[in-house]
C-alpha cells in the first residue's frame, strides 16, 4: 500500500472547526495517510490537540472518536444547544446557521463591556471538556504527532507557539482566548489572548521543524467581499474577519516569495533553501458554503448545524481524496499565487 506522510494547518473559526472535524475524520479513515505534525489556532488548535491525544491512546480510530466525543461535548454543553432544532436544521445549512434575533440582540454588549464585567466568573466550558477528555500529562509524554499550537502575547501582540512538551490546559484555553469574550489566560506570569490573531494558522513550523514534503491546510474562512461594507455592523463584522486572516495571507505570502527564490537557484546551500524547492501546498475548504454562512454562526454550536459542517467536511476531504490523493508527494494541488489574484 502506497503511504504519503503530510502535515495539517488548521485554521480557527469557532464551531465551523466542525468543518475540520469532518476533514480530519476523513483523513484518519485513510490508512495511506500518515499524519507528521499539526499547526492549529484556537478551533484549529482543538482540533490538533483532540486528535493527538485520541491518536496517541487509541491509534486512527482512537482519534475519530476522540473528536466525535469533543464536539459532540460542545453541542451539549454550549448556550446556544438550547436553540429549536429546526433553526440549524442540516436540509439548509447555510439558510439555517445564524444565531436567533434575541441572541443576535445581545451581541452588540460586547462592544461596550469586557468580558471581565460579563463573565466576572469566568465561565468557559471548554475549561471542564476538555479537563475531562484529555490527560494532557500522557500527551506531553508519548504523543510522536509534533503540534504547534498559536497563542498571541498579550503585552507584545506577537505569536507565540507552544509545541508538546509545554501543552497544557491553559496553552488551549489561550489558543481560543477571544477578547471580548473570554478574559486573558496567564500562562507563567504572561498574558495571552487568541492564537488566531498572529497565526490563523501557522505555516512556518511544519516547514522548519518537519520533514513531509506535504502540507494540507484547511481553511474556514469564506470567498472575497465585493461588496463595501457601509453600516456600523458590517464594518465591525469586516474588520474582525481581516484582523483574523490577514496574518495567514501575510505568511502565506512570505512561503510564496521564498519558495519562489529557491527555485530559481539550481544550487542548494541550505535546508531550508532545498526543502523549499520541495514543498507541495494543498488545501480543503468550502469556500462557497462559508460564504453563505450568518456572521454569529461561529458561536451556534446546535447539534445539527455541528453535525451538518461535520458531514461538509467529510465530503469536501473525500472529493480531495478522488482528485489529488496521486499529487502527495509530488507537487502542489493549487498554486499559492492564485489566492492573491
Amino acid at each position: 500500500m502506497e503511504r504519503k506522510l503530510i502535515t495539517l494547518a488548521l485554521q480557527g473559526g469557532g464551531s465551523h472547526g466542525a468543518f475540520t472535524w469532518g476533514v480530519l475524520d476523513r483523513l484518519l479513515e485513510d490508512a495511506r495517510i500518515d499524519i507528521e505534525g499539526i499547526s492549529g489556532a484556537s478551533a484549529g488548535a482543538m482540533n490538533a490537540l483532540v486528535l493527538a491525544h485520541g491518536f496517541t491512546t487509541g491509534g486512527r480510530d482512537g482519534a475519530r472518536q476522540a473528536l466525535k466525543d469533543f464536539w459532540d461535548s460542545i453541542a451539549r454543553s454550549a448556550p446556544f444547544s438550547a436553540i429549536p432544532a429546526d433553526v440549524a436544521a442540516p436540509v439548509n445549512l447555510a439558510a439555517q446557521s445564524d444565531l436567533p434575533a434575541a441572541f443576535k440582540a445581545l451581541m452588540p454588549m460586547l462592544r461596550f463591556f469586557s468580558p471581565y464585567q460579563l463573565n466576572p466568573f469566568d465561565i468557559n466550558p471548554l475549561r471542564d471538556i476538555l479537563a475531562s477528555q484529555v490527560d494532557f500529562e500522557r500527551l506531553r509524554r508519548e504523543c510522536r504527532i509534533r503540534l504547534f499550537i498559536a497563542t498571541t502575547q498579550v503585552s507584545t501582540g506577537t505569536l507565540k507557539l507552544f509545541r508538546n512538551k509545554q501543552l497544557t490546559l491553559d496553552v488551549l484555553l489561550a489558543s481560543a482566548c477571544l477578547p471580548l469574550l473570554h478574559r486573558a489566560v496567564e500562562i507563567d506570569g504572561e498574558a495571552y489572548w487568541d492564537g488566531g490573531l498572529t497565526a490563523n494558522p501557522p505555516l512556518l513550523p511544519l516547514v522548519h521543524r518537519c520533514t513531509a514534503r506535504d502540507v494540507m491546510v484547511v481553511l474556514l474562512h469564506p470567498q472575497p467581499h465585493n461588496r463595501i461594507p457601509v453600516t456600523a455592523d458590517d464594518i465591525w463584522h469586516r474588520l474582525t474577519e481581516m484582523g483574523f486572516s490577514s496574518t495567514f495571507f501575510t505568511e502565506l505570502q512570505c512561503l510564496m516569495i521564498a519558495q519562489r527564490e529557491a527555485r530559481r537557484s539550481w544550487i542548494s546551500f541550505g535546508r531550508l533553501e532545498r526543502r523549499l524547492r520541495q514543498l507541495n501546498m494543498h488545501r480543503v475548504e468550502s469556500q462557497e458554503l462559508m460564504s453563505q454562512l450568518g456572521r454569529h454562526s461561529k458561536l451556534n454550536a446546535h447539534p445539527a448545524f455541528i453535525n451538518g459542517l461535520h458531514d461538509e467536511g467529510r465530503g469536501r476531504a473525500e472529493e480531495w481524496l478522488k482528485r489529488n490523493f496521486q499529487q502527495l508527494g509530488v507537487r502542489s494541488s493549487f498554486r499559492l499565487a492564485r489566492l492573491f489574484d
